[in-house]
């Protein structure tokens, strides 16, 4: 794992972000979730800059939002930055299934 997604890691494993179950390194079909929620239907990617404005992501995204799954991206730089907003925001998205990320 990346820095920050194991900075990430600390914070989800063993149900420590508001008690909700998280795994990581998920096999979805073809890809590999870095972490996702199976409750919420909720995958989080973390990423570094070569991802902006990827034809291979936005491919992967709609194969797994086909499959039913959400699919909410953060920069590392994010994660290793602002944790609590990261974190603030997995909650809000896990809580509220009809949101839908940004990018």
């Amino acid at each position: 794992m990346t820095e920050a997604e194991e900075r990430l890691w600390q914070e989800l494993r063993d149900r420590r972000l508001d008690r909700i179950k998280f795994r990581r390194q998920t096999p979805i079909g073809k890809y590999v979730a870095d972490f996702v929620c199976l409750e919420a239907g909720l995958i989080i990617e973390i990423d570094g800059s070569q991802h902006a404005e990827s034809d291979t992501d936005r491919i992967r995204k709609a194969e797994l939002e086909s499959k039913g799954f959400r699919v909410l991206r953060f920069w590392n730089d994010d994660v290793l930055k602002d944790i609590d907003g990261v974190c603030d925001t997995i909650i809000a998205y896990v809580r509220d299934t009809t949101l839908q990320p940004w990018r």
